[in-house]
Parts: structure tokens; C-alpha cells; sequence
């Protein structure tokens, strides 16, 4: 043992010579948070733009082909095998099995794998199976051309993209949300995808609109081909069976049967919309019927469900990638024309790789013809050393192998030395020539396919689409959507009631004087005495301010309506009269419509739905120096003008009454 003691140093007093280096949090954390957000971007939720496959899902294809035998395994053992590549647990792996099993693309399914239109879940991982779908095995996988990397903990080996030959990313969509960014690409049709790849092939632009599994209807006037500021409206396919009931089919991308019903219920309960019951029967199709309250119109309800419920949803698309190593943004044609073009470059490797392995097996059965046939194999007999046999064959195979398309290597002369005596004594020099024959043939097909490569690779596509087309026509049916108002098509919930003297509005107020119907997201428009105008929302009671002359339900698309209007100055007492038209109010902001004086009052003031003009009696008072102290006035000579108009004068004298002339009144309302 040793008896050199070591310094003591204490807690407080550090020993002597330590260096203690100081790193400022804030550099630690925006280090880690870049790893951080760049790991989740690019390893866990926006897929490449090579395969269109997040890494998970490219994990969960290349295990699952491993295990491939052409039987069905359970799930969960795909799980397992799936965690040898990706470093997480087994729930996040089994939700992205569901996923694609769901799509019915790539996995062939067994078992209950829940519903996307009812939102059932799958059962257990344990209960449900699964092998690669015979599409998959057509577009996935090819070995020899794929760039492997290690796995995670260094003992396998997994693709670090899969050679996909087809538009996988648009045909699947993606979602995921990322540090920073999000990605959102929705699923395109799998006919016109490959249609519009080959459009692309022959220098043609395609058309290119979303597609859903579960139908409906879709307005892409706004798609913006899938880039970032673009939006689709989606809606329900709805049926009008009968006066008294709906029939619900069709369902938008993203809901399900169960958030439809929910958010009609919600409407009902809120009183957007008058309905009795609501039954869902869907099974093997969608089916969830609408029972309506007597008296209410099929149509105006069927457009009540597409303002008030999840009949009808906004997506907005946001097409983001991975190419490079980098998030990159890019349009559903620019996506296409991509795949399109890396499809051609696969199909270009792998026919050159199937034309050197024509050339070798030509090459040796060349080789071989030419050993048995001239008997070179006799002439090792008297050969002593390995050497010697070689030596002796490459010189009896000289003279005949002008025409071999390369050099003939040492294995090649070695693997003749392998040729069984067997083989030798029964080789059949007419049958070795056709199958020469049949692959130089083929070689020859190969080398053509690869000098006509664009037409290859459009026969590819159309061979792809007779063999897995049947089926996959368009669900979703693109049509343009006329915008619905929720005003005009709102239930009548609520009455309105009004005090007029003190000043209050609202449907909570049934000892008040009633104005009419109507709904909890109507606009009152309110004008008082004191010529102030308002717009506010119905609530169940609210002050708008004293001694109200005119109150109704606002409409800002009654284009026609105009108010006939006359008003006393407060500071100079001369009269004016204008007719104006009340557009353009904020919420709960006060206008004026006189000249806005003190002590300024509306004398006069009719409401014409239609832009009517009328003629009044204007009785003066009996104190004033007029000489007529009544005479008529008719608002036709008037122009219609806005709310901030002054108006013109019609009289400097003090008005006693205004009367309206009733054997030429026309249609009005409002009349005060």
C-alpha cells in the first residue's frame, strides 16, 4: 500500500490548480434544442420525399418483408421485429401499423383493424395479422439497389430509403407536427396519380385534386396544388329521403360517424337547427339518419348542417418534405413530377442490373458450350498442377471467345473446373443452343427497354394501373360550393323584445314589447332618437342606449334597403331630409345619422326594404313666420346616399308634425 497522501481539499475551498469551466445555459440550451428540433423534423414527423415514408413507417415495411414467408404474422411479432430498427416504444409502432393498415395500400390485413369512419379502434396488436400487400412487393423493394445504413445500435442493417416506384406520398397523405413546422399533405386518387405521372412523362402538366376514403364532397377552388396557404372545404354527401327526414353517406376526411352526430346533437342543443332524433346505422356503408321537427325544410336544414356541424371542414394543406436532409416546401405537381423521375431512375438501375446478369449467364453458358463441345475438359487429364489446368483452359478457350463482351477472369475459368461429369455426359449441344438463344433475346428486350427508357417507364405505370387500378376509382366528388350564410339558414331559437324608453334589447325580456323572430347569432341594427345608429349581437338582454325609434334584424346583403329619414339641427333648428342606405357598421360602434350636433333629433324616419320613396305632409309650427305652414315633400327628389350624408334642407322653420301621404304610400317598414 502506498503512503503518499493526497492533498486535502474541502468543499468549500477547491484544491489548488483546478480549472473550472463555466458554460452559460443559454448556449447549452439552444444547442440541445436544435438537436433536439432537427431529430424530431427529420427522424420522427415529415416524411422524405424518396419513399414518402416517414421513418417508423419505413422501419414497419422493411421489417414485415423480412419476415415475409407469404403467411400472415400476428402484429405483434412485427412490432418486435420492428423495434430492432426503431428506437422507441411499441405503442407509437402499433399506432403506425393501424395507419397504413388502414389505408389498404401496402399491408394486407387480417383481423379487426378498426375503422377510420367510425373511429373504432383495432384490436390488440396480439389479436390482429399482417403480411406486405402484393402492390407492396411491386413498388417497395429491391435489395440490390437500396442504400443500407446501420441500425440504431449498430447490429443491422436497414434501407435509408426504400426504392419506391410510385407516387406513395400523395397517394397515402401525411400529417405530422414537427419543432418549427408541420407538414399536411392530403391523399390523392391512385388512378389519376398514375395518369398524371404519365402525363408528366410525355411533357404534359396534370391536373391533380385530393381523394378521401371516405368520399363526400370536396371544392378545391382554393387548393393551390397543395401548398401552404391553399384550403379545400369537404362536406358530407346528404340526401333529403323524404319532408320529415336526411340520410348522412358520405362523411368528411378527418371526422367520423361519431364527431358527425356529436356536433348535430351539439347544433340541436344550441338551437341552430330543429331536429327530432338522430340514428346511426352505419355497418358496412355509412348511414346516419336526421329526423327533422315538423315544419322544417329539408334543404334549408341539409345547408344548416354544413354551417353548424362537422358536415362540412376547412383543411388547409401544407405540403413539407424531406429532401437533402432538409425541410423543403413544395407542391403536390412538384412532388409528382419528382416521384415520376425517381421511378425512371430506379427502373434505369435495375434493368442495368438485370443486363449484366443477362450478360454473365450468357457469358458463361457461352463458356460452357465451348468447354464441352471441343472437349477442353479432356485435355486437363494429363495436367499435374492446379496451374497447369488453368493454364490450359483459358488456352483452349482463347481462340473461340472474340465475341465475349469482356475479359475472362480467373473464377471464370474456375467455375468450368466445377461442371460435373454428370452435366458433361448429358449436355445436349441443340437445347445449350436455344437457351443461349433465348437469353440473348431477352438481353436484347433489356437493352431496348433501356435505349426506349421514358416509354419503359410509361408501360410500367399503365401495367401498374391495369394490375391494381380495379377498385380505386375516385370516392370524393369535386364540386364548387356555393357559400351558405349561417343567417339564412339558422333556426328562429329566440324572440326578441325591445324597452324602447329605457333602452334594453334581448330574448330574456317576455314582459317587453315583442319584435318579431329570431336567432342567437343575429345582428340587431338600432337606431334611437338622438339619430345614433348600432349594430350589436342578440344576447339575452343588453342596454343600447335610451329612447330607441327603430330596431330590427341587421342583413348587410339587403343591397336595396334605404331609410327615409328627416332630422331637426340641434344648434340652427332647420330641418333636413335624406335618404341613405346603413352599410359597413362595426359591432357595437355608434354612427351618427344627423349631422351629429348637440340636441339633434330624427323627426321622420321610414325603413323601405325594397328602396321605396314616399311623400310626406310637413306641418310647420303655428308660432312661425312661414307663409305655408304645410306643404308636401317627396323623398323621390332625393338621392340615396350613405349614413354620413348631411342631407338636404327642407325647412328653417320649426316642424310641428310629419305625416305620411297615404293614398300614395308605398311598401314600408319600420314606420315612425
Amino acid at each position: 500500500m502506498s503512503n503518499i497522501k493526497e492533498p486535502h481539499t474541502s468543499d468549500s475551498q477547491p484544491a489548488k490548480n483546478t480549472v473550472q469551466k463555466v458554460v452559460p445555459v443559454d448556449n447549452m440550451y439552444q444547442n440541445w434544442f436544435l438537436d433536439y428540433a432537427s431529430y424530431v423534423i427529420l427522424e420522427r414527423a415529415v416524411p422524405a420525399i424518396e419513399d414518402g415514408l416517414k421513418p417508423v413507417q419505413r422501419r414497419i415495411l422493411h421489417a414485415m418483408k423480412e419476415m415475409d414467408d407469404g403467411r400472415y404474422n400476428k402484429v405483434a411479432n412485427i412490432i418486435g421485429q420492428t423495434m430492432q430498427y426503431h428506437p422507441h416504444g411499441d405503442a407509437s409502432i402499433a399506432e403506425a401499423i393501424v395507419n397504413l393498415g388502414q389505408k389498404e395500400l401496402l399491408i394486407d390485413t387480417q383481423g379487426n383493424w378498426g375503422d377510420m369512419r367510425t373511429g373504432d379502434s383495432a384490436a390488440a396488436p396480439r389479436y390482429i395479422e399482417a403480411r406486405p400487400a402484393p402492390l407492396a412487393n411491386a413498388i417497395l423493394y429491391s435489395p440490390a439497389i437500396t442504400t443500407w445504413q446501420l441500425s440504431y445500435d449498430g447490429r443491422k442493417k436497414e434501407p435509408v430509403t426504400l426504392p419506391v416506384k410510385f407516387p406513395l406520398l400523395l397517394t397515402q397523405g401525411v400529417e405530422g407536427i414537427a419543432v418549427g413546422l408541420s407538414t399536411k399533405i392530403l391523399p390523392h386518387n391512385f388512378c389519376e396519380l398514375i395518369e398524371g405521372a404519365i402525363a408528366i412523362l410525355q411533357n404534359e402538366t396534370p391536373t391533380l385534386y385530393p381523394d378521401f376514403p371516405t368520399g363526400g364532397l370536396i371544392d378545391c377552388s382554393n387548393y393551390n396544388r397543395g401548398k401552404k396557404g391553399g384550403k379545400v372545404r369537404i362536406r358530407a354527401r346528404i340526401e333529403a329521403v323524404d319532408h320529415n327526414k336526411l340520410v348522412i353517406r358520405e362523411i368528411p376526411y378527418g371526422t367520423t360517424t361519431t364527431s358527425i352526430i356529436d356536433s348535430i346533437i351539439q347544433a340541436s342543443e344550441k338551437g341552430k337547427i330543429k331536429i327530432k332524433q338522430v340514428v346511426d346505422n352505419t355497418a358496412e356503408k355509412v348511414e346516419i339518419l336526421v329526423y327533422l321537427a315538423p315544419g322544417q325544410s329539408p334543404e334549408v336544414t341539409i345547408n344548416a348542417l354544413y354551417v353548424f356541424t362537422d358536415c362540412e371542414v376547412n383543411i388547409s394543406p401544407n405540403a413539407c418534405v424531406i429532401q437533402d436532409m432538409k425541410p423543403v416546401f413544395m407542391d403536390v405537381n412538384e412532388i409528382l413530377t419528382y416521384s415520376t423521375q425517381r421511378t425512371k431512375d430506379i427502373l434505369q438501375q435495375e434493368l442495368e442490373l438485370q443486363h449484366n446478369a443477362l450478360q454473365e449467364k450468357i457469358l458463361f453458358a457461352s463458356l460452357e458450350r465451348i468447354f464441352i463441345e471441343h472437349k477442353i475438359y479432356q485435355r486437363i487429364e494429363d495436367c499435374e498442377t492446379w496451374d497447369a489446368v488453368l493454364q490450359t483452359i483459358q488456352e483452349g478457350l482463347t481462340p473461340y471467345t472474340q465475341q465475349i463482351h469482356r475479359a475472362i477472369t480467373l473464377e471464370d475459368i474456375t467455375s468450368l473446373t466445377e461442371i460435373k461429369i454428370k452435366r458433361i455426359s448429358k449436355y445436349d449441344l441443340n437445347k445449350a443452343a436455344d437457351t443461349l438463344s433465348a437469353l440473348e433475346k431477352e438481353l436484347k428486350t433489356v437493352q431496348n427497354h433501356l435505349n426506349k427508357l421514358t416509354a419503359y417507364t410509361i408501360q410500367y405505370y399503365k401495367e401498374l394501373l391495369k394490375k391494381y387500378g380495379a377498385g380505386r376509382e375516385r370516392k370524393t366528388a369535386i364540386e364548387t360550393f356555393e357559400a351558405i350564410k349561417a343567417q339564412t339558414v339558422v333556426a328562429t331559437n329566440q324572440k326578441l323584445y325591445v324597452d324602447r324608453k329605457q333602452g334594453f334589447i334581448g330574448y330574456g325580456m317576455k314582459k317587453e314589447e315583442l319584435v318579431g323572430d329570431c336567432s342567437d347569432i343575429d345582428d340587431v341594427l338600432i337606431i334611437r332618437k338622438d339619430g345614433k345608429c348600432m349594430i350589436t349581437k342578440v344576447t339575452e338582454k343588453g342596454f343600447v342606449g335610451k329612447d330607441i325609434i327603430h330596431i330590427a334584424i341587421y342583413n348587410k346583403d339587403d343591397a336595396a334597403r334605404t331609410y327615409n329619414l328627416i332630422y331637426q339641427d340641434g344648434p340652427s333648428g332647420v330641418a333636413k331630409a335624406k335618404r341613405l342606405q346603413i352599410k359597413g357598421l362595426i359591432r357595437d360602434k355608434e354612427y351618427d345619422l344627423t349631422a351629429g350636433t348637440p340636441g339633434s333629433s330624427i323627426l321622420y324616419l321610414t325603413d323601405h326594404l325594397e328602396g321605396n320613396a314616399e311623400v310626406v305632409s310637413v306641418t310647420l309650427s303655428p308660432k312661425c313666420t312661414a307663409r305655408n305652414k304645410i306643404f308636401d315633400f317627396d323623398f323621390e327628389d332625393l338621392a340615396v346616399k350613405g349614413k354620413s350624408s348631411q342631407g338636404n334642407i327642407l325647412t328653417k322653420y320649426p316642424v310641428k308634425k310629419i305625416q305620411l301621404k297615404p293614398q300614395i304610400a308605398t311598401q314600408r317598414k319600420g314606420l315612425f
